[in-house]
């Protein structure tokens, strides 16, 4: 049951950040150490007196009633109310005699703030449709994307081949800089808040192009001055993603570059490590030695180690990244809660194939030289378990979602011919599913006091263009998925802890100000859920499924979802980062 709020040990106003969790964590040294490093850098702490009545009657914007409330600090939750005046929350405690201009009764539900989505690929999909119906319906208000491509700094080249490599989603540019793409979203309408990262990738693009090869010193300083651009416009910092051409171009000496302009502004390094399988431990290393050689904030985009042979390896990444919070770095890491990855099929040729782009990649896949070169230089490994989706050409639109070795099996051909095939039929806008990750390893994971959640999805609804492309069933679930089978029923968590996680453990990263907690002063971005109820519903399978279980959702004060439907507004905002310098 709920308890009231009583005297817990706290972090000092003064000493900034967002609330930290108040109850002992269970779990090694390193990750004890790691919590009481938070404590120093986090955002300013709810106050540790209990909630009191305010003297006379008051009245408010929104009043949400008897709700049992997670503040996000990772205590214990507490009966009592939430008041709301404009963006703004006005109190959090016992309010009897108040009134509100909206009141909602919330007894029986879960009261905490609004989820930060730590890996977003909502990119297009806002510009295709504002409300972000599948993440507002598992309570996400903050939609944080950049994870190596970025979209913006952008060249008339760059927005060209933007324009030609679109899908389903059509869109105008009607943007440079990061910015204001930023900012184009907003005017347009969201129903969720939005920040970025500025992709490393997009700015070696930017500069470089698709080379194959390390920036000149002159080169190097632009790119810099490029990351400083978007710094000052609200970049939450640098994410870098090394597994994908031309990203995976970048030298390690690049990259250090490019952070320390990001904590010159207070920025972080977010990176899609350069391996997640046997040399996970390696790419480990650099992304460390990145960190350190730029004095700079870091987190591990979607934490994992795929592939059966290197399941064991956990452990040891988890020693690895405990040691350097040891060592005083504020390291940190994010995932999602499924077994299988999702990215572009041709991920698995050759990096040297990829030299110059799309379109290079594919005039090259077309001569039978190339295809012989292939088929001695690379296997694939296990492609029962790779399955290859959004297929449109006559021939493999039937086969959409079947594994690449049923599919080889079909064509006659072997698993590598018949990728081959496929992306010269269909281009390089095809996706693949992969089951590459260990059940035991996600609990792992989710038990460690350090990890974030992001869904690398985009944010869909269940109509429109969106019906004309599969997608993983992260993109509709993964939050709730969360909080339903591994804190409800399987209780890896309580579920104060998964909120702080969610919320002001992700907020505090970013260093985000007045986000992140249930507090007096803090912006009013708020979810109300059934604990009981919430359940994600998409399947690999059936991937277009709403959750269940949200009942509720405001963000900035104004209401996205009332009883588990979208109201239709969108009053998201730009949120920017420490370094963001106010243009007059």
């Amino acid at each position: 049951m709920p308890k009231s709020r009583g005297p817990t040990s706290r972090c000092s106003p003064e000493e900034g950040g967002v609330a930290v969790r108040r109850t002992k964590l269970k779990g090694s040294l390193p990750a004890l150490l790691f919590g009481l490093a938070l404590l120093a850098c986090a955002p300013p702490a709810i106050p540790e007196e209990t909630p009191t009545q305010e003297t006379g009657p008051r009245h408010y914007d929104l009043l949400i009633r008897n709700g049992t409330i997670y503040d996000g600090s990772g205590g214990p939750p507490f009966l009592g109310d939430v008041a709301v005046n404009g963006d703004t929350i006005a109190h959090v405690g016992p309010l009897p005699d108040a009134t509100g201009r909206v009141e909602v009764d919330a007894r029986g539900l879960a009261v905490a703030p609004g989820f930060v989505n730590m890996l977003s690929w909502a990119t297009e999909s806002l510009l295709e449709d504002g409300r972000s119906q599948s993440d507002i319906r598992q309570g996400v208000t903050l939609e944080v994307m950049g994870e190596g491509h970025s979209m913006g700094p952008l060249n008339e080249v760059m927005k060209k081949e933007m324009l030609e490599s679109q899908g389903s989603i059509k869109y105008a540019i009607e943007w440079s800089t990061l910015g204001e793409y930023l900012e184009h979203l907003e005017r347009r309408g969201i129903s969720p808040n939005v920040a970025s990262f500025v992709g490393a990738t997009t700015v070696r693009i930017h500069v470089l192009g698709y080379q194959r090869r390390a920036p000149n010193r002159e080169e190097l300083h632009r790119m810099q001055a490029l990351v400083r651009q978007a710094m000052e416009e609200g970049a939450m910092g640098v994410g870098s993603a090394l597994i994908y051409v031309p990203g995976a171009y970048a030298t390690t000496e690049e990259l250090i570059a490019m952070a320390k302009v990001a904590a010159q502004y207070g920025g972080m390094y977010i990176s899609h490590i350069r391996n997640e399988g046997e040399r996970i431990l390696g790419a480990l290393d650099e992304f460390i030695r990145i960190c350190r050689s730029a004095s700079v904030r870091g987190e591990i985009y979607h934490l994992k180690v795929a592939g059966p042979a290197n399941w064991g390896l956990l452990q040891q990444v988890i020693d690895k990244i405990e040691a350097a919070q040891r060592e005083g770095l504020e390291i940190t890491a994010n995932m999602y809660t499924y077994t299988a990855s999702a990215s572009s099929l041709d991920v698995l040729l050759p990096q040297w194939i990829h030299a110059g782009g799309s379109k290079a990649l594919l005039a090259r896949l077309r001569d039978p030289a190339v295809q012989r070169r292939l088929r001695k230089q690379f296997s694939i490994i296990q492609p029962e378990n790779i399955r290859p989706v959004n297929l449109r050409s006559p021939t493999f639109r039937p086969m959409s979602g079947k594994p690449l070795a049923e599919i080889a099996s079909l064509l006659g051909k072997s698993p590598e011919e018949a990728l081959i095939e496929i992306l010269i039929q269909e281009g390089c806008g095809v996706k693949m599913i992969r089951f590459s990750i260990s059940e035991e390893n996600i609990r792992r994971q989710i038990a460690l006091p350090w990890m974030s959640f992001g869904s690398d999805g985009g944010s869909f609804a269940t109509e429109g263009v969106f019906l004309n492309f599969d997608t993983h069933p992260r993109a509709f679930g993964n939050f709730a998925r969360l909080l339903g089978r591994y804190v409800r029923d399987e209780k890896i968590i309580p579920l104060e802890e998964a909120i702080r996680r969610l919320t002001s453990l992700p907020a505090g990263n970013l260093r985000l100000e007045r986000r992140g907690s249930l507090r007096e002063g803090f912006f009013a971005d708020i979810v109300i859920f059934d604990p009981e109820r919430i359940q994600d519903r998409a399947t690999f399978e059936e991937p277009r499924q709403y959750a269940t279980g949200v009942v509720h959702v405001f963000v900035n004060g104004v209401q996205v979802l009332k009883d588990g439907e979208h109201t239709g507004a969108k009053p998201g905002r730009v949120v920017r980062g420490p370094g963001w310098k106010r243009r007059s």
